[in-house]
């Protein structure tokens, strides 16, 4: 029966036999938006029939058979289809015929078929990969309409058997690998490898390094089955596959994630029009440290290695072996200031409620914003490196490595402990280097209670004083997901990061315990240092 497709307003498309179609040309002109092929008049058919047959375990295969007689034959070719060759099943026959081929040096492909008015399929023709006439003179079609063929016929108990074999060809055959492999029937790739390969892209190895493990795996490069051309085509399939219908993909994996964590949560923030504007989730292990030391955390938006390009920001926080510990991820479309207030509100409701003492951050004035409205009593604290960064290029000769001027300001910046010796350093700085006038300075002096150290004085800060951890997850992260990451797998890769980072954790904590000192989770940073007897430990750095 032959079957239409019929596109529907809703852009689904449905199936309809011909006699729908015979039907629906009677019934009125057909919307705008369908279209119908109209077919013949359907001729009913009975079950179709597998195209194989039972295996028997103690016959012979043909190919097994082929290598045998070889020595006897003495052909060129080890593998010679000969007629009345009976084979199992098409796949049997195709993969011996393919072989063949490979030796001789030509590619095929399945030709035409024909069935009995039981539905069966009763004839199957292999065709070299050049049979059939190109479409016009001086194309670049590879075809020649070549004889060369393969005719198969059923059997009566369900195999198929060589009827016909054409080994004459009118164009010239291949003689190296390299040119056997760009034959599509030449470079498949079998499902074994397809899943390593598939593995491997999922866990950020860069396509050269998959084909050398692949062909490091059949002992040379030359014995590789396909090409790297053709492992391209592949990955890029494998891409497109993995980026359809993203959004359900997501929403899977984080039932999964449920399924296995009662205590994991993420919360969805949606436009006017129905698609994802702001992705938020952690787990149960993440809340429970953020329970315990969730005083101070880091947050940065700076990764965008994804699908959409969209800023991924990760809350990143420290435990009482001033290990990271990643307590949630975010990944955003905007970042405007009602953004931020979304992922800030939701965020502290998450984790209870609680809002952290302390936030560093870069010097984002929409991230500024969202924090003084949704976190009042949350001290913000500005990464430092990133008010310093561009010290080089507007300092010039003075910010040099081996300048005096570098080491006297960052004596300046790490070592006054109080606002006045601040102050007073900072204009005896200025003084000697005569640098009153230099802008960037003037401008980092202005907003110094937002990044320098004595302005935090009381302020508990777990020895922060920039996003630095939370740029090293981002580099973490960089490790476990490819460029061009699909939402879902993006998902997935980060929650490997997690439990690398907890593994990481428990082996830091068993060693602790193992020693003979017990760190109780509730206890702050400070009080857990002076257990250890480092009663010296600076806070505000």
């Amino acid at each position: 029966m032959v079957q239409t497709s019929a596109r529907v307003g809703d852009g689904t498309s449905d199936v309809v036999s011909s006699c729908d179609v015979q039907s629906a040309r009677h019934s009125g002109p057909a919307s705008a938006n369908t279209t119908i092929r109209v077919g013949w008049k359907c001729r009913p058919r009975g079950p179709s029939a597998a195209d194989e047959r039972a295996v028997v375990a103690d016959r012979v295969p043909p190919l097994e058979a082929a290598i045998r007689g070889f020595a006897d034959r003495g052909t060129v070719a080890v593998v010679n289809p000969v007629l009345g060759t009976i084979f199992d099943s098409l796949a049997e026959a195709y993969e011996f015929y393919n072989l063949y081929s490979w030796e001789v040096g030509f590619g095929i492909r399945y030709g035409k078929s024909r069935q009995n008015v039981n539905g069966t399929k009763c004839m199957q023709e292999i065709v070299c990969g050049r049979a059939g006439k190109p479409e016009r003179e001086n194309s670049s079609s590879m075809r020649s309409n070549c004889a060369a063929m393969l005719r198969l016929h059923r059997t009566d108990d369900g195999g198929w058997y060589v009827s016909e074999n054409r080994a004459s060809h009118n164009h010239e055959l291949l003689r190296t690998c390299a040119e056997k492999l760009h034959w599509p029937s030449h470079r498949h790739i079998d499902t074994y490898t397809r899943d390593l390969v598939k593995q491997l892209r999922q866990n950020n190895v860069n396509l050269g390094k998959v084909y050398t493990i692949i062909w490091s795996l059949f002992g040379r490069m030359e014995n590789a089955p396909f090409t790297k051309r053709c492992l391209r085509t592949f990955c890029g399939k494998l891409s497109k596959e993995q980026a359809d219908d993203d959004v359900r993909k997501t929403m899977d994996a984080f039932s999964e994630l449920g399924s296995n964590d009662p205590e994991f949560s993420y919360v969805v923030e949606v436009d006017k029009e129905s698609k994802i504007k702001t992705l938020l989730w952690t787990n149960g292990r993440s809340k429970m440290q953020y329970h315990n030391f969730g005083d101070v955390i880091t947050f940065d938006t700076t990764y965008k290695t994804n699908l959409y390009d969209m800023p991924f920001g990760l809350f990143v926080g420290v435990n009482n072996h001033f290990q990271s510990i990643i307590m949630g991820g975010v990944m955003m479309r905007e970042e405007t200031i009602e953004s931020f207030k979304w992922v800030f509100t939701e965020f502290i409701r998450l984790m209870g409620g609680k809002p952290p003492k302390t936030v560093l951050t870069d010097q984002a004035r929409a991230m500024e914003v969202a924090i003084q409205q949704t976190m009042s009593d949350t001290t913000h604290r500005w990464c430092k490196w990133h008010v310093l960064r561009k010290a080089k290029d507007h300092l010039g000769p003075h910010y040099t490595k081996s300048s005096d001027f570098r080491a006297a300001l960052h004596k300046v910046v790490n070592e006054m402990l109080t606002v006045d010796e601040f102050e007073a350093a900072w204009a005896e700085l200025l003084d000697k280097y005569k640098l009153h006038n230099n802008t960037f300075l003037i401008q980092i002096f202005e907003v110094r209670h937002k990044w320098a150290k004595p302005y935090f004085s009381g302020k508990f800060c777990a020895k922060q004083t920039s996003t630095q951890r939370s740029e090293s997850a981002n580099h973490l992260l960089k490790g476990y997901i490819p460029p061009a990451c699909p939402m879902n797998l993006f998902v997935k890769q980060y929650n490997k990061l997690q439990f690398d980072r907890e593994a990481e954790e428990g082996f830091q904590e068993k060693r602790t315990r193992l020693g003979g000192i017990v760190l109780r989770y509730n206890y702050p940073l400070e009080e857990h240092a002076s257990q250890v007897g480092d009663s010296n430990v600076d806070a505000f750095d």
